[in-house]
């Protein structure tokens, strides 16, 4: 089921994992998220760099959601950003807000520690306390604690997944265990045991003892939530086999939705939760419990 114990060539590894290369387009990506990320926190009200911790990076922002009444909680959207645990900021997401908003829902981005200042099991945990802080207050802004779909890309959709397989009472007893309803993890990854033995990634300081830990597929099927895994048609082979991992690992009833996405790359693939006519914005109005429009 998981690679541990597997040995690959390092040049092969980069070639897989290193997605700028594989992308020579990347930087207009970034541009464009950072451009539609400003516009969205001056056009939308906002409430920016909330502290869910006291430790550094430890804030996440928050869009309430569009026309909903007074007193009726909207289906929450957490959303964690990616860059292999080590790069990008919540800053620069903030333009996934608008099409979920307006969809009806309670949008929060997160924001975490970056390695190697910390360990990828340190961020597990950050992402613990912003989950558990936005149960006990996304109400204050409109959210339905009841209803939180979290979200994630690539280090976030590993998030993601990780959230979902949380043992949530056991970490506060007042925490539901049903805390996350449901994930979607956009080209996620499962199995750190070839991050760990990629050479541009080797500052991340992976150990074996932290790829056990903190690799989904190596952990137990969550005994609740549905996670959906997509991935885009045009991303390396590793990443293909990364999204198939967890549906062998967790099985269709956990996992019934795992796609490759055709014409996508690993950044393009972002921008398409936000198009109103696409598959992977669909399904995460799915896990929302919002209307799907029709094609």
């Amino acid at each position: 089921m998981n690679s541990e114990e597997q040995t690959w060539s390092p040049q092969w590894l980069d070639s897989m994992y290193n997605n700028r290369l594989l992308v020579p387009g990347h930087a207009a990506h970034f541009t464009r998220w950072a451009t539609d990320s400003q516009s969205a926190r001056q056009q939308l009200p906002c409430q920016l760099d909330v502290a869910y911790g006291e430790q550094p990076g430890e804030t996440l922002d928050i869009f309430p959601p569009s026309g909903v009444s007074q007193g009726k909680g909207a289906p929450v959207l957490v959303f964690i950003h990616g860059g292999y645990w080590r790069a990008l900021d919540k800053a620069d997401h903030s333009f996934i807000a608008p099409a979920f908003t307006q969809a009806g829902a309670c949008v929060v981005v997160l924001n975490y520690a970056l390695c190697p200042a910390v360990t990828i099991p340190d961020i597990v945990r950050q992402m613990v306390k912003a989950l558990a802080w936005t149960w006990r207050h996304v109400a204050e802004q409109g959210g339905d604690p009841a209803r939180i779909t979290v979200a994630g890309h690539s280090a976030g959709g590993h998030l993601a997944a990780m959230l979902l397989a949380c043992d949530w009472p056991a970490h506060a007893p007042d925490l539901p265990q049903a805390l996350v309803k449901n994930a979607l993890s956009i080209s996620g990854l499962y199995d750190l045991e070839p991050i760990r033995q990629t050479p541009f990634l080797q500052d991340l300081q992976l150990t074996p003892g932290q790829v056990r830990q903190a690799s989904p597929v190596l952990l137990p099927r969550p005994p609740q939530g549905t996670l959906f895994s997509v991935a885009g048609g045009d991303e390396s082979d590793e990443f293909l086999r990364q999204n198939r991992l967890i549906q062998q690992a967790w099985g269709l009833e956990t996992v019934p939705v795992c796609e490759s996405l055709p014409g996508l790359n690993h950044f393009s693939i972002l921008e398409a939760l936000t198009e109103p006519s696409h598959r992977l914005n669909q399904l995460a109005l799915e896990l929302l419990g919002l209307e799907v429009p029709l094609r």
